[in-house]
């Protein structure tokens, strides 16, 4: 049965109190719903929910003193916790994703040491002052209303009515006359969002480039240097004794596939001395140098048996004959230990003559360079 408050083109009594007659779906079509305004579908919508008001706090009246005190705090947390992201993004970039790399080395500076604790600061600061802008922002500015509703189905009624009730918590949230709140909170989402994103550039930089599993950084010219970057002459060492060096580039001491030994042969062993093919002048005098990195595991070698002219790995006993081109000898490994060229330069310094002619540590890495 047809009433006022349900026939075509009604209001649905949402104007007057009273219950409602009739179905959204019977009462109102799409072009009569277009016709009105949010308003209207706002209230509309709610009277048809069953939604029942049972208390409203409008906020701060517009203007008012109590409300530009909470505008600014909400506006400069929100400053605060875009400045945090974005230095993140600061502190970020020193590990070379897109400015140059910001080292970190075992005797380096206070900034250095740093690094790691000062991006957990900043993006736990930045996350922080985020959620203690939000929830400032929902008690202080927003309206409060408490209301019940029925749960019922859908339909093109309840999208539209509902839209309309969004964009009116949206009108109602203040967010268009409150500047300082939307630049801050402008300023703040692209912060977190790329801090959130940076170190996803990671994923993006393709980790292949240049064969980096496949080689290290000596190269022609480059110094062998002990620990603790002081550079060796031939002689510095007795026949016999194995000394790990390093490539004299920045943080080569903290490179463990460019480890090396070292190694100056006695003179009995230096007659024994049998090269692998191809690579008999790798050596300078009685020195030669070899990978510090078993090619079994990984693990470092460095128990060195002169008499036996014996490398031993402490990890599962695989042992290099010096004397054989650090031929295995026994144990698990099955590939001989990657030898470096040497030379010495101008001033009477050890330095490579390349890179090693293969890739260095376990046996999977078995294949010449590309």
């Amino acid at each position: 049965m047809s009433t006022r408050d349900s026939h075509p083109g009604s209001t649905g009594g949402a104007d007057t109190p009273g219950p409602l007659h009739g179905g959204p779906d019977e009462d109102y079509t799409p072009e009569q719903l277009a016709a009105m305004s949010r308003e209207e579908l706002d209230i509309l919508g709610a009277r048809y929910d069953g939604v029942e008001i049972l208390h409203v706090d409008p906020g701060p009246e517009p203007g008012s003193r109590l409300e530009k005190r909470a505008v600014r705090q909400v506006g400069w947390t929100f400053a605060a916790a875009g400045l945090s992201a974005f230095l993140f993004l600061v502190v970020y970039a020193g590990s070379g994703w897109f400015l140059p790399e910001w080292n970190w080395a075992r005797e380096g500076t206070t900034w250095s040491a740093m690094f790691n604790p000062l991006l957990g600061l900043f993006m736990g600061l930045s996350l922080t002052l985020a959620g203690v802008g939000l929830v400032l922002y929902t008690k202080k500015l927003l309206p409060h209303e408490t209301a019940v509703q029925d749960k019922h189905d859908g339909s093109h009624f309840d999208r539209v009515t509902t839209g309309a009730t969004l964009v009116g918590g949206l009108h109602n949230s203040g967010l268009a006359r409150r500047k300082l709140i939307t630049r801050s909170l402008g300023f703040m989402g692209a912060g977190v969002g790329l801090m959130l994103i940076a170190p996803l550039g990671g994923l993006i930089k393709n980790p292949n480039t240049g064969n980096p599993l496949g080689r290290t950084n000596w190269a022609e010219g480059v110094r062998l240097v002990r620990d603790d970057g002081s550079p060796i002459r031939p002689g510095d060492q007795e026949p016999g004794s194995l000394e790990t060096v390093f490539p004299a580039v920045a943080g080569g001491n903290l490179q463990p596939d460019a480890a090396t030994m070292l190694i100056r042969l006695r003179p009995e062993q230096l007659a024994a001395d049998r090269p692998k093919p191809g690579q008999e002048d790798y050596g300078y005098g009685d020195y030669v140098a070899y990978s510090k990195i078993c090619t079994h595991a990984g693990c470092p070698v460095s128990l060195y048996e002169q008499e036996t002219s014996r490398i031993l790995c402490p990890c599962h006993q695989s042992q290099f004959d010096v004397t054989q081109g650090a031929k295995p000898v026994f144990g698990p490994a099955t590939r001989s230990l990657p030898q470096l060229p040497i030379t010495v330069d101008d001033e009477g310094y050890f330095v490579a003559r390349s890179d090693y002619p293969e890739a260095t540590g376990p046996t999977y890495w078995n294949r010449e360079r590309i």
